[in-house]
């Protein structure tokens, strides 16, 4: 009974340390965003990410990836709207893009599903099917953010709600610039 009574603990306390600590606040720019409860903070994967996440259990999980690129760079939000759709050939039935303003800022979100070309554009791609995109621009003066997230459909749409709770919270919170 002993030994029973101790490993049950043991597996007790092994579940309470295994859980994460919530993710820390973002900061990119003029944004702070808060991320959601149960998203995983991951190291980026590339040097022009300035943030990124991890959403959705094993086996299923979702991407979400953080630029800026300054002033004038990183290319319009039209422009990364048509390149993200890019990223899905064959899903013009499934795009959706609504564009709002929260504040000062003006965001677009884009979303679709589909077959994910997966890569660096103009480099090998992987088709992944089964995947969609829940994405956001928010327009600064100080260059815009961009806000990505890939991964299989159940996931990502889960995690559309929070996705673009997060992003319009930090629009709110943003400071006008001077």
């Amino acid at each position: 009974m002993r030994t029973l009574f101790l490993l049950a603990a043991i597996f007790l306390l092994g579940v309470v340390t295994s859980q994460a600590e919530p993710a820390p606040p973002i900061k990119i720019g003029a944004f702070t965003f808060t991320v959601p409860d149960a998203w995983k903070a991951a190291t980026p994967s590339s040097p022009m990410r300035k943030a990124q996440l991890e959403v959705g259990p094993d086996g299923a999980k979702a991407e979400v990836t953080f630029f800026q690129f300054g002033t004038g760079q990183g290319g319009t939000a039209a422009d990364n709207v048509a390149r993200w759709y890019a990223q899905f050939p064959g899903s013009e039935q499934n795009r959706i893009t609504e564009n709002v303003q929260v504040g000062s800022v003006k965001i677009t979100f884009v979303m679709t599903d589909g077959t994910f070309s997966s890569g660096m554009p103009g480099g090998p791609t992987t088709p992944m099917p089964g995947y969609a995109l829940c994405g956001a621009i928010l327009e600064n003066a100080d260059g815009n953010v961009f806000i990505k997230m890939t991964g299989p459909i159940a996931t990502v749409k889960a995690s559309t709600d929070a996705f673009k709770k997060m992003v319009s919270e930090a629009a709110k919170t943003a400071a006008p610039k001077a």
